[in-house]
């Protein structure tokens, strides 16, 4: 992608981000988007054919990249084992970090309705699909498996967010680590 282009799509995910923090979604204008973007209205429709469409090109770059965060550890170690795994093989905070006023949107509910099930939900199918559950846990469904440890991710990332991201990603991927550690002793 051309260095303008990148540089004239990020003014506007930007932009809209601004606004987000001062009204709703559905209140936002192209004017107003462009205005803050400090672009005209013609550039916006080379790019974008309305304010949704911009919204949806943000949330599938952000989805992309929290697959690509959260698959990080499988793709560099194999086999891979959980008895392995190491905080700085947990990239998903990372991933959050980077985008923080994109999850700040996310857990307000500005963006849509019901769009933290949508993120859940993307990390549920992470998780089916990394793992064979039928050999550890025969007796569990794995649907509820992965909704549960996918929820409880979401949970985590929802408090950092509220702590205003108090907590280095490093410290968050620390606490996720002694997590499922815990929880492994336990079972």
């Amino acid at each position: 992608m051309d260095r303008r282009i990148k540089k004239t799509k990020q003014a506007l995910n930007q932009a809209l981000f601004t606004l987000l923090d001062e009204k709703p979604f559905q209140q936002i204008t192209i004017t107003d988007i462009v205005t803050v973007a400090d672009v005209n209205r013609g550039t916006f429709y080379k790019h974008y054919r309305d304010k949704e469409e911009l919204l949806d090109s943000i949330i599938d770059e952000v989805l992309a990249d929290l697959q690509k965060a959260y698959q990080d550890p499988y793709t560099h170690k194999t086999p891979f084992s959980i008895q392995t795994l190491t905080p700085s093989m947990i990239k998903i905070f990372d991933h959050v970090y980077g985008h923080q006023a994109f999850y700040t949107q996310v857990i307000k509910s500005t963006i849509r309705p019901s769009f933290q099930n949508q993120v859940c939900d993307v990390i549920r199918e992470l998780i089916l699909n990394d793992f064979d559950y039928s050999a550890d846990s025969s007796s569990i469904e794995p649907m509820l498996l992965t909704s549960y440890q996918a929820h409880a991710i979401f949970g985590m990332i929802v408090f950092w967010a509220e702590e205003s991201f108090a907590h280095s990603p490093a410290f968050m991927s620390e606490q996720l680590l002694h997590i499922i550690q815990a929880k492994n002793k336990i079972v």
